[in-house]
């Protein structure tokens, strides 16, 4: 057999060669190896939007969200997840939550509040750290960020659906359950999503008519929506909550319309098709802009 062109190289060169491709070899390793940065979360501020293009986080100086006590007809939503809020900013045990339901009734509007709420009346408030739904199969690089920092952290999720479900289901169920480590205690992850389990209905279809088995995709969402502690549904709102969330909006603002506000509120709901806090902030908004005001938390 002919020796290899290795044998014909002066015994250093070939010493040289083999610690270049062992430098090689390692750094190539390194660059395969996931990356969880440790971060400072900036004391200066409460709330975050995680960055998965440069797996950062970006400080909001301004989160926009009502007085808790303006989101009126999902009372018992509210209290719930205050209740668990607080539990979990004190450092005890809390539940990770998922809000579905109706749309405009308040899901996302409702976490923001709470967090608002907390900045205020509690003394180690949580921050807020907002992921993208695009972006969830970033979750476990943002576990492992905000383990190591000293606050207690809400990862936030608006509206929660899978797209890619093979990614996406693996990297929530880091969250949920954390793996052999467990989720970290200064950790809490809440969702909303306008359907209860959280699959597109378009992909539902696809299962239902294609499938070999047409229940299994159907199974395998329910059973990570189980594995949220809380559920809390939104359901939309009656007449007389209609009318009353933009009385309290009225309030609030210091806003004079004529007598017949209800009848222009009850008509702008037909407009819309629906009646909903949503409905009811951007009636008052109109309003506002008809008496030459203008409104904004």
């Amino acid at each position: 057999m002919a020796n290899s062109d290795s044998d014909d190289l002066p015994e250093n060169t070939v010493s040289e060669i083999k610690s270049l491709t062992g430098a090689i070899e390692r750094l190539t390793a390194a660059l395969h190896q996931p990356v969880s940065p440790e971060v400072a979360i900036d004391e200066q501020a409460n709330a975050f939007v995680f960055d998965a293009a440069t797996n950062g986080l970006r400080a909001v100086d301004r989160v926009a969200a009502p007085p808790l006590g303006l989101l009126l007809g999902i009372d018992r939503a509210k209290q719930t997840l205050l209740d668990n809020t607080v539990r979990f900013a004190e450092g005890h045990s809390a539940n990770n939550a998922l809000l579905w339901g109706a749309r405009g009734m308040g899901k996302s509007t409702l976490v923001k509040s709470i967090h608002s709420h907390l900045l205020e009346k509690t003394a180690n408030p949580p921050a807020l750290i907002e992921i993208h739904r695009e972006d969830i199969s970033a979750l476990p690089l943002l576990l492992g960020m905000v383990k190591k920092c000293y606050r207690p952290c809400i990862l936030f999720c608006d509206d929660l659906s899978f797209n890619r479900p093979d990614q996406d289901f693996k990297a929530l169920k880091s969250v949920l359950e954390g793996g052999l480590e467990g989720r970290p205690d200064n950790v809490i992850f809440y969702a909303t999503s306008n359907r209860r389990h959280m699959l597109p209905r378009q992909m539902i279809d696809q299962e239902g008519a294609t499938g070999i088995h047409p229940n299994e995709a159907m199974d395998e969402t329910i059973a990570l929506s189980d594995r949220f502690g809380l559920w809390l549904g939104f359901h939309p709102c009656d007449q007389e909550e209609y009318l009353a969330i933009i009385e309290g909006y009225l309030k609030v603002f210091k806003l004079s319309p004529s007598n017949e506000w209800q009848a222009a509120a009850l008509n702008w709901s037909k407009t819309r098709g629906n009646r909903s806090g949503r409905t009811a902030w951007q009636y008052v908004q109109n309003l506002a802009g008809e008496l030459g005001q203008k409104v904004r938390f």
